[in-house]
């Protein structure tokens, strides 16, 4: 009877994975070794954090003495939006905040290989009214709203979830997070209008920095509580409502003290680096999400996007390595949001025509430079009826091209279809800008007498190459022995001895 009561309170999800051959991939050797090395059990508890501008995952875990410790860092395939929380459905934000994720969120029948969900809304975001739904952390580097890893990524990380569920976690925290909240990312984002958000998770973030245990999570007057405890006069602990008066609570004074400590010396090197004048980071310009450099380099005319490669490392220099997983054909790098440039107001400056080009296309193509327009030999040659468009390179002065120039002069104001070139001019990885202004200056100079009447041949057109090369789909698994082309073997999983097919075969 007790063992019926069990299965009764078991997920059906977690019954669906006792048949599911990926939900069963056994944790990598290299990751037991890792674990050995590190003083942790196998089926400890697990904490996750993502950041978003790093492109980076990470897997902490329990060892012995109690405190996490980082196990392994993924690199990000591919995540979508801007930096900034999500707030409403179909903004195509990925969710920024903490979040419980317990066995029902695990999900082996996913679309994208394998995922979970990461929770959101949770009592914060809905007391705030923002929407949205099924937000994930899965496979295929593919994202829209999400964090996408490869497949043998997920692979691995699934499996590290179900073995602390398997040690008796009953939930395990998703911490997610714009970029690391360290003195000089506050520093560059200190205009960003999510800032007072930003700080609101930074005590989280400090918390976990000075204690390594997971912090307690409630939610009172529409913002975060951390470690929160109930006084020492109190009979019971406190009630938490988001969208309520918070309840009297106390942090412990241990906590207290290391991250006040720990924030002080954070906002005087904030200061330092305000002071010393640095740069603030860019706004949102348009690009859909962010990719770790390692993938961005394996990608025809690849880009991180919003998230940033490591000083003095270039994609190039990472075009040799091994990716971290199968990379699939259809994936996109980021690239400007074409459809919300278009409809932006037109740009203040560096417009698409808007430059001082020479009269004639001889005289755009000449390397030789201009000379001045009061130079002895060409005054003369004026005086003397010699002059005419096309015995120099020069550029003229504008009454020697008046016989030539176009019927109108007037700068036509920039269309959606021209601020829609010159978002793809300015965004889009590899686009030579100045090619394009030779272009199109050739294209609107005036003709030469001479030539008005032919018809300039149409360039040819250059094959989009933004997108990957069609690969063939390997199986993932998280064996070792990693081949060339990924960093682990395809070869079939193995469901392990103490898989979820073994302790929930008493329900077939």
């Amino acid at each position: 009877m007790t063992a019926s009561v069990l299965l009764a309170g078991c997920d059906t999800d977690q019954v669906s994975l006792a048949t599911n051959a990926k939900a069963n991939q056994p944790v990598p050797p290299k990751l037991l070794a890792a674990m050995v090395e590190k003083d942790m059990d196998l089926q400890s508890p697990i904490l996750v954090r993502l950041f978003k501008q790093e492109a980076e995952l990470e897997v902490w875990k329990q060892a012995r003495n109690g405190q996490f410790a980082l196990l392994k860092t993924y690199p990000i395939c591919r995540w979508s939006g801007d930096l900034g929380p999500k707030v409403r459905e179909g903004d195509r934000q990925a969710p920024e905040g903490f979040y419980s994720i317990n066995p029902s969120q695990m999900n082996p029948q996913s679309a994208y290989y394998l995922s979970f969900n990461t929770g959101y809304p949770n009592a914060f975001d809905k007391a705030l009214g923002r929407t949205g739904s099924q937000l994930m952390v899965h496979g295929d580097c593919s994202s829209r709203g999400c964090y996408a890893m490869t497949d043998e990524q997920i692979a691995e990380i699934y499996s590290l979830g179900r073995e602390s569920f398997f040690g008796g976690q009953k939930a395990f925290q998703l911490q997610a997070y714009p970029f690391k909240m360290t003195p000089v990312n506050m520093a560059k984002h200190r205009n960003n209008p999510n800032m007072p958000f930003w700080k609101m998770i930074k005590e989280g973030y400090d918390h976990f920095e000075v204690t390594r245990q997971e912090p307690k999570v409630d939610f009172c007057e529409k913002k975060y509580v951390f470690d929160a405890a109930k006084p020492a006069d109190a009979k019971r602990d406190p009630v938490f409502d988001a969208a309520a008066k918070c309840p009297a609570y106390v942090i412990p004074e241990d906590v207290v003290a290391a991250v006040r400590g720990k924030q002080a010396k954070d906002e005087a090197e904030y200061a330092r680096l305000v002071a010393k004048g640095t740069p603030v980071a860019r706004m949102n310009t348009g690009i859909d999400g962010g990719m770790n450099k390692i993938f961005a380099a394996k990608i025809p005319e690849g880009s991180t996007g919003l998230s940033e490669g490591a000083e003095g490392t270039t994609l190039q220099m990472l075009a040799m390595a091994k990716a971290p997983g199968t990379i699939p054909g259809h994936v996109n790098p980021p690239k400007p949001n074409l459809d919300s440039v278009a409809s932006a107001p037109a740009p203040q400056e560096e417009p698409v025509v808007a430059v001082s080009a020479p009269a004639t296309g001889a005289r755009v193509a000449s390397a030789q430079p201009a000379e001045k327009s009061g130079g002895f030999f060409s005054n003369l040659g004026r005086k003397m009826g010699m002059g005419s468009s096309d015995t120099t390179a020069t550029t003229p002065p504008p009454q020697a091209t008046a016989s030539v120039a176009p019927a109108t002069t007037t700068t036509t104001p920039p269309t959606a279809a021209s601020r829609l070139k010159a978002a793809v001019t300015r965004f889009v990885p590899g686009h030579d800008k100045s090619k394009d202004a030779t272009k199109e200056a050739a294209k609107d100079a005036p003709k030469p007498a001479a030539t008005v009447a032919a018809k300039p041949a149409e360039p040819a057109k250059q094959p989009d190459t933004r997108l990957a090369a069609t690969r063939p789909a390997l199986k993932p698994s998280v064996a070792d022995g990693a081949s060339e082309a990924t960093q682990i073997m395809g070869a079939a999983p193995v469901i392990s001895s103490n898989s979820f097919d073994s302790r929930f075969g008493a329900m077939k």
